[in-house]
């Protein structure tokens, strides 16, 4: 049976705020199938935004709180993932992202993929490789460019050219995202040729 101290944790600030950042996908996904015109555009991105603020948040707030645990330490990447995928599919869907830029956004998927599947190849062997400050680089070039793009046409009107730098700035995140994926791959197969 477990303490009644750690409880809290489970349902703690920091722990909401991650499965709030989970619920913000299919409400993500609705607005963007059901809403048209420029409150679609701001309503997705604004659901964008206070996730990628929560993602920041929830971290914050678990180590001010000594709320840190093993399910927030669980569920944290998987919300981050579930957002960045959830809203590049359906840019792609709205053709906000299109043509060549189609690959950019397969790119960060795959690699999104690739490294779940590498980090637990790894915490299997009781490996952990530490989040590097590039890594951290394309996070935010990655949130960034999706928050333009999920402004559109909207966005376009009160900053003309939000949406073009939008796309340059997911080109960016996708080369760092080659980068700082090779690098979970070089520390994967190193661990697996050692053992």
């Amino acid at each position: 049976m477990q303490p009644v101290a750690t409880r809290p944790h489970v349902i703690g600030v920091p722990n909401m705020l991650t499965y709030a950042r989970i619920a913000a996908v299919p409400a993500l996904v609705l607005c963007m199938l059901l809403l048209d015109g420029d409150g679609r555009n701001w309503a997705a991105c604004g659901i964008f935004v206070t996730a990628c603020i929560t993602d920041w948040l929830d971290g914050y707030l678990a180590r001010v709180l000594a709320q840190q645990s093993s399910l927030g330490r669980m569920l944290d990447p998987i919300a981050d993932k579930l957002l960045v995928g959830g809203a590049i599919v359906m840019l792609v869907e709205d053709q906000s992202i299109a043509g060549i830029s189609v690959v950019a956004a397969v790119v960060i998927l795959s690699r999104e993929i690739l490294v779940s599947g590498l980090r637990e190849y790894l915490a299997a062997l009781n490996v952990q490789i530490h989040v590097t400050w590039l890594a951290k680089v394309k996070t935010t070039f990655q949130m960034i460019a999706i928050a333009m793009l999920l402004a559109g046409a909207a966005g376009d009107r009160l900053l003309p050219g939000l949406s073009s730098t939008g796309l340059a700035l997911i080109w960016c995140a996708a080369l760092l995202t080659v980068w700082t994926g090779f690098d979970y791959l070089r520390a994967a197969v190193r661990h697996a040729m050692e053992n």
